[in-house]
């Protein structure tokens, strides 16, 4: 589950909606877009953000100068986002590490704790 409590069965549900229903059950906000396209960009309210309730997918689309084609994209990347949360997740096993690991990791750990007994200043009471 994640943080809005839906299971990868509710993302495989949702992302298998008709694009009208997917579109019903979104917020549109247009807006300006800034950055390259000059006027045709700058004047017309012409990027997409677009929020999927349900699940709060947030996406924004600003490649097209026309807003239809914006909105478009928008419902293409909310349904490719539901998608890829639809993929259930990988069975996972517990395994224990191997004996000649173990040891790897004790040799590497004795040999870092000797360099680093060298490293300490020699007592006036050590020397000998």
């Amino acid at each position: 589950m994640d943080a809005c409590g839906l299971t990868h069965r509710d993302y495989a549900r949702l992302a298998a909606m008709p694009i009208e229903e997917l579109a019903r059950a979104c917020e549109v906000e247009v807006f300006h877009a800034h950055g390259p396209g000059g006027q045709g960009v700058n004047t017309t309210d012409s990027a997409v953000r677009m929020r999927h309730v349900a699940t709060g997918i947030v996406v924004v689309s600003r490649e097209s100068r026309s807003q239809y084609r914006n909105r478009q994209l928008c419902l293409q990347k909310i349904r490719e986002e539901l998608r890829r949360r639809s993929v259930p997740p990988a069975v996972r096993h517990a395994t224990k590490p191997t004996k000649a690991s173990q040891r790897r990791r004790l040799d590497d750990k004795r040999r870092r704790s000797q360099i680093k007994d060298l490293r300490r200043d020699v007592a006036p009471g050590d020397v000998g």
